[in-house]
């Protein structure tokens, strides 16, 4: 079986079902496990996006606005290719290649007889529901049942060593910003990752779309602490950034800033991968909320970074 898969999660899901050597080809964004790198690109972003967010914020909502495409799909690739299924997702079409960009690419393709598989993981349950939905595209449904029970039972030993050392105390309360300019929190999955690693989440519902929000509203909650993991970035664009928030008074006043409890973490890799990276990011979130309390083993990026560091000025 040929599987083509146009997001980087998918491509993660394919891998932990121990089905990599069914991939023949990838998005612009699947870089993990590194192997996928060496598979042809099959997509590109319709714009150049190594401008600053407030730039690539201005480019996207032109290009919604003018009902252009954010990315590109190679339909000669895709053709040469001739995937038996093809994984795309329907959770955000301005984050990663969305059905309607494969469904214009196979356009007047009469030869496309395979199956398309659109993911849309508004919640936990629904990534969980994703990797078995994965699983039973590529005849593995077994496979997804047991990688969705690991999952799950790694979640709550995390879940229930964070509610031990919570016992007596309050919920650290937690801001997650998910874009720098304009400032906007995480949502979807991410508010039951904070919960389930011990937090609670001051911006953002379970199951919806990423808010907006501003250092007024920051302030009026002061959390105890703030996680900056901007959607696609890594760690080295976020620190480029990073003085947009640390530089404005509003921000320095909070409570997580004047106690040392802000830090940045790897958006790209860890909170906007939802898939079995999910694990990852709640480890990090886990370890930010209780130093010194988890330290977890994970492979190391590509710049040898853990995932995280925290901002100390």
């Amino acid at each position: 079986m040929k599987v083509l898969s146009l997001i980087a999660s998918a491509t993660e899901i394919v891998a932990a079902l121990g089905a990599e050597s069914m991939l023949v080809g990838r998005s612009h964004e699947c870089d993990f496990p590194a192997a996928v790198t060496k598979l042809p690109q099959v997509t590109v972003p319709s714009f150049p996006t190594g401008g600053s967010s407030a730039e690539i914020d201005r480019e996207v909502k032109s290009r919604v606005r003018d009902a252009l495409s954010i990315y590109e799909v190679d339909r000669e690739k895709l053709r040469a290719l001739a995937p038996d299924v093809i994984l795309t997702q329907t959770q955000c079409e301005v984050c990663a290649v969305s059905l309607k960009d494969v469904e214009r690419a196979l356009a007047g393709e009469a030869g496309f007889s395979g199956t398309l598989v659109s993911l849309t993981p508004n919640s936990l349950a629904d990534v969980h529901e994703d990797i078995r939905r994965v699983a039973r595209a590529i005849g593995l449904e077994p496979r997804g049942d047991r990688l969705v029970a690991e999952l799950k039972g790694k979640f709550s030993a995390i879940s229930r060593i964070a509610d031990r050392l919570n016992q007596g105390r309050t919920r650290p309360r937690v801001a997650i910003v998910e874009w720098i300019e304009p400032l906007m929190a995480a949502g979807n999955w991410m508010p039951e990752l904070v919960f389930a690693a011990g937090g609670e989440n001051l911006f953002g519902e379970a199951g919806k779309h990423s808010p907006s929000m501003t250092f007024d509203d920051l302030v009026a909650k002061d959390p105890d602490v703030v996680i900056v993991a901007p959607c696609g970035f890594g760690l080295a664009r976020t620190r480029k950034e990073l003085h947009l928030l640390t530089e404005e008074p509003r921000f320095r006043g909070l409570r997580a800033f004047r106690e040392g409890r802000v830090a940045i973490a790897d958006g790209n890799q860890y909170f906007n991968r939802p898939g079995p990276r999910t694990l990852g990011a709640l480890e990090i979130l886990a370890e930010i909320l209780y130093p010194g309390k988890f330290e977890f083993e994970r492979p190391p990026l590509a710049d040898g970074s853990p995932g995280w560091e925290r901002v100390t000025s």
